[in-house]
């Protein structure tokens, strides 16, 4: 929590503070995706793969272009923490803030993930969310933000004195490492900030602090994404479970999270308009 020094506001404080918002990249501005054609096509899927994230730990896994893939809820309230890369190149990774910037705190059904820059592109574009009912609760809470980072052990240590090992930062790490036979120094650069998935956020009202709050998914509800470049992704099921009480916890209730994999009638999908790379380049 910030020191507070008390300052005489200045005589036109009230004046200052009127000043109207202006959103800074509004609606319409970004190129849409063609909800039409994902609609169509995502009424011709058949499931390819799947994967389990056990409870406190990650798994990898992999998204053809063109495929579907969908994070499920299984057995109990649990939120997980994402991670997309290029599978072709790690260094063109999920950008969050930027996704954050173009969109907002929390995104649903039609909001996309973008990458990092120099490419800046859409990675994955949402194109069902089970739980987009919810909107934003009394609280200020929302669901699947880009907002928060991800539980790491570092800032856990700093804050406890403890060392805890399955920390959505390390589970990730080490899920990335087996999959690209990295050790975790070299893994553990490539793991980024997150989606993060189911988890009900916001900001205190008076404090404007992060918070987080019991999550209302419950087994059976998904959120579904198209892969607009090949992926590769990883997903925790975080250690604090519906994040009701906390975080990196060995006492919190924890449940798997399902990825399922999906391959569309390619036909349907002729005409789509996949995402090349940024085409900004330096006069340098």
């Amino acid at each position: 929590m910030s020191i507070s020094r008390p300052v005489a506001a200045p005589a036109d404080a009230a004046e200052r503070r009127a000043a109207k918002p202006v959103v800074v990249y509004p609606n319409g501005t970004l190129p849409a995706p063609d909800m039409g054609t994902l609609e169509a096509a995502r009424e011709h899927l058949t499931k390819i793969d799947e994967v389990i994230a056990a409870p406190r730990e990650a798994a990898t896994f992999r998204v053809p272009k063109g495929h579907f893939f969908r994070i499920v809820s299984v057995d109990g309230p649990q939120v997980g923490d994402l991670n997309l890369w290029n599978a072709n190149d790690l260094s063109e990774r999920f950008f969050s803030g930027k996704t954050r910037a173009l969109h907002a705190t929390h995104v649903s059904t039609g909001d996309r993930l973008w990458s990092t820059m120099p490419a800046l592109r859409p990675m994955a574009t949402i194109t069902h969310d089970t739980l987009s009912w919810y909107g934003f609760d009394a609280d200020g809470g929302g669901i699947h933000d880009v907002i928060g980072t991800r539980c790491d052990p570092y800032t856990n240590r700093l804050l406890s004195g403890g060392d805890y090992h399955h920390c959505c930062h390390s589970n990730l790490t080490r899920a990335l490492g087996r999959a690209k036979a990295l050790n975790f120094s070299e893994a553990e650069r490539h793991v980024h900030d997150v989606l993060n998935v189911f988890m009900c956020t916001g900001f205190t009202r008076d404090t404007q602090q992060y918070f987080m709050k019991a999550s209302p998914v419950r087994p059976g509800d998904y959120i579904e994404f198209f892969a607009e470049i090949d992926l590769l992704g990883a997903l925790s099921a975080c250690p604090g479970g519906d994040c009701s009480t906390g975080h990196s916890s060995d006492e919190a209730a924890c449940y798997p999270l399902k990825v399922e994999i999906f391959k569309p009638d390619m036909a349907l999908l002729a005409d789509y308009a996949f995402p090349e790379p940024n085409g900004y380049r330096s006069p340098d």
